[in-house]
């Protein structure tokens, strides 16, 4: 790592290895080259010939293979110094190493038949993997969810107290939005499509001059390509790049996943200083340079800063696909080398966060009960009127009755720091004809978490794991945070 010069944080802090690949310059040359080699082979295979004599042939080929991954970064880089042109430094470099093919490596060829089928090809490769991660995440929460389906805890609306849900139900609201997000993701990924070989304006008028205006010939290039290159198609139309909305939609993916992540990651941040749930503390971590007993959220943290940034960058591609003029412009070109990568790094350090943290969670049952216990007679209120009517009370008085010993009880709460008394006040009350002990038997906290176990079992098993089980062989995933 060079120390006297700037280096993204994303990939010396967040991102994998992996996804880190994926957006590498070995990973887009080498496409490149893969690409050039796609297009010498289909117009081989449709007999591309002058004076009936083969132009291409496959010994050009057979070189042009060897030589896909040993990239010449050195002559690329001298030749761009001169030329100023990336891709036509890299054809000559190429050219370098095979010398036989150098004529006829990019034939045909605009500048945006590699680098936007490349680009084309990292987002689908970029996805799979945020694919990947995403389903593990939802499978540590299910797991989650599903042990603690039945523990009843406070509920909020307005972070007030609530009628009370279990933490598995929670959980699940946390899975359901992930969920949204596989299912967008998922359709995103079934429409990518290459760009194919449509020249400087997208009309192919390079391949009706090289097979001399055959049409039918022409109209197979694209799906050779698209099969050779591991699509189904290319895109129908286009000027001379692919539609700037494509990178709209894949990053509004992005963006989606990074929201669920930060509402998943506020949440836990306010349990955490409830103090009952918590993200994985490591033994020697240190959670404060000043107050050594701390112990900060700091992942939950991190997923909230990063996806934020997803959520912004997501504005970029938007932006630059609305500004686009006409067949082509290249003020597309330096945002999008950022904005798209950079939201795929961020993400995948997201996602990565996210498995470490929901693989971890600690949970706090006393807290949790005792928080629960201590507002419950407020939400019993209800249940006791019913229990005082059955007794020969009046309904209108009872609930006149309960509501100003709630008031009582409140101001003794907030105004004395003392504990809830409702049910003393409620019990030294002749009105409503009932012990203390009848009180206390309706304060079992199962009573009031309506069907929430019931709801968490259907969504497992109705919902979650029917994708799980169509997704069993990329579950066991593990992530490694650097920092």
């Amino acid at each position: 790592m060079s120390t006297d010069r700037y280096s993204s944080p994303l990939s010396e802090r967040y991102a994998s290895k992996e996804m880190q690949y994926i957006f590498s310059q070995d990973k887009k040359f080498s496409t490149w080259r893969k690409l050039w080699i796609a297009l010498a082979e289909t117009e081989m295979e449709l007999g591309l010939a002058e004076n009936g004599k083969p132009v291409i042939t496959q010994d050009m080929i057979d070189e042009m293979k060897e030589h896909i991954y040993d990239i010449n970064y050195d002559v690329a880089k001298a030749r761009e110094k001169e030329v100023r042109h990336d891709v036509m430094s890299h054809v000559y470099a190429y050219g370098q190493q095979c010398p036989k093919a150098a004529g006829i490596i990019h034939l045909g060829a605009t500048s945006c038949y590699v680098g936007d089928n490349t680009d084309m090809i990292i987002m689908r490769d970029g996805l799979l993997l945020i694919r990947k991660k995403l389903v593990n995440v939802i499978a540590a929460l299910a797991k989650f969810a599903d042990e603690y389906k039945d523990m009843p805890t406070l509920a909020f609306t307005h972070f007030q107290p609530a009628q009370p849900t279990t933490v598995g139900k929670r959980a699940t609201l946390w899975i359901n939005e992930f969920m949204m997000d596989l299912e967008d993701l998922d359709y995103v990924l079934s429409t990518l499509k290459l760009l194919g070989s449509k020249g400087t304006t997208g009309t192919q008028a390079s391949f009706l001059e090289l097979f001399n205006g055959d049409h039918e010939t022409i109209d197979k290039i694209d799906p050779m390509i698209a099969k050779k290159m591991g699509f189904e198609k290319c895109m129908p139309v286009s000027g001379q790049t692919y539609s700037r909305k494509v990178d709209t939609r894949v990053c509004n993916v992005l963006a989606g996943i990074a929201a669920s992540a930060h509402k998943m990651s506020n949440d836990i941040r306010l349990l955490q200083h409830l103090k009952e749930i918590e993200e994985p503390f490591e033994k020697n971590q240190i959670g404060s340079s000043a107050m050594a007993y701390k112990r900060n959220p700091m992942r939950s943290e991190r997923i909230a800063s990063l996806s934020r940034y997803v959520m912004i960058d997501a504005l970029n591609p938007a932006i630059t696909s609305a500004t686009q003029w006409f067949e082509r412009t290249l003020d597309d070109s330096a945002n999008k080398r950022l904005s798209v990568a950079e939201g795929f790094l961020a993400t995948d350090g997201v996602l990565d966060l996210c498995l470490n943290v929901t693989d971890g969670l600690k949970v706090y049952d006393k807290v949790i009960t005792k928080r629960l216990m201590s507002e419950l007679p407020f939400m019993a209120t209800e249940n006791i009127m019913m229990d005082a009517v059955k007794n020969g009370g009046n309904r209108q008085e009872m609930h006149e009755e309960i509501r100003q010993l709630s008031m009582q009880a409140g101001a003794n709460v907030k105004e004395n720091g003392g504990d809830n008394n409702l049910l003393e006040l409620i019990a030294a009350d002749p009105k409503f004809g009932l012990t203390l002990d009848d009180l206390k038997e309706t304060m079992e906290p199962s009573k009031y978490v309506g069907r929430a176990p019931r709801q968490v079992e259907v969504y497992l098993r109705e919902e979650v794991q029917p994708v799980l089980d169509a997704n069993k062989d990329v579950l066991g995933l593990t992530a490694e945070i650097n920092v």
